[in-house]
């Protein structure tokens, strides 16, 4: 179905979920999933960090990436509200995959080489909620962030 006039220059822009620890949080998507920090907007109570993918060969400076983070699709928003990192009593947040919050499911993330990927994550040291030899579906597979968010992991090419 066509896009209509009034749609025709929307795009689907980011997702955003509330993390616990920024500092643990950002060091995951950053160095494991490759993330680039777009920007940073600290407010009185929580803070917002924008992560995407830089394909630009990195050659957009700082100040692209930040004025880029509203005219692109597939940002990554971490919400962290101040405190929760050093609360003993912060239970976390609900992953969207269990009761109670059942609802948000996942992100996914696609890989050129899942084998390679998967081996890689394993060498880190991150935690499977699925490996590539589990199940029915042996083409994905789905890691955990940090605060317990499931992160699908799939090859860029998939055959169903």
């Amino acid at each position: 179905m066509p896009r209509t006039a009034e749609t025709e220059g929307y795009k689907f822009n980011h997702t955003m979920i509330r993390v616990k620890d920024p500092k643990v949080s950002l060091k995951f998507y950053t160095e494991v999933l490759g993330f680039d920090l777009l920007s940073e907007m600290k407010m009185e109570t929580f803070t917002l960090y924008f992560l995407g993918y830089d394909h630009s060969g990195g050659k957009d400076t700082e100040e692209e990436k930040k004025d880029s983070r509203l005219n692109r699709e597939g940002v990554l928003e971490l919400t962290h509200n101040h405190g929760t990192e050093s609360d003993p009593n912060f239970q976390g947040y609900a992953s969207g995959n269990s009761d109670p919050g059942r609802g948000f499911g996942h992100i996914a993330i696609t890989v050129p080489d899942i084998q390679k990927a998967c081996a890689r994550f394993e060498e880190l040291g991150v935690p499977f909620k699925k490996r590539l030899t589990d199940g029915n579906m042996k083409h994905i597979a789905f890691i955990l962030d940090p605060d317990g968010y499931w992160i699908e992991i799939v090859p860029t090419r998939l055959s169903l």
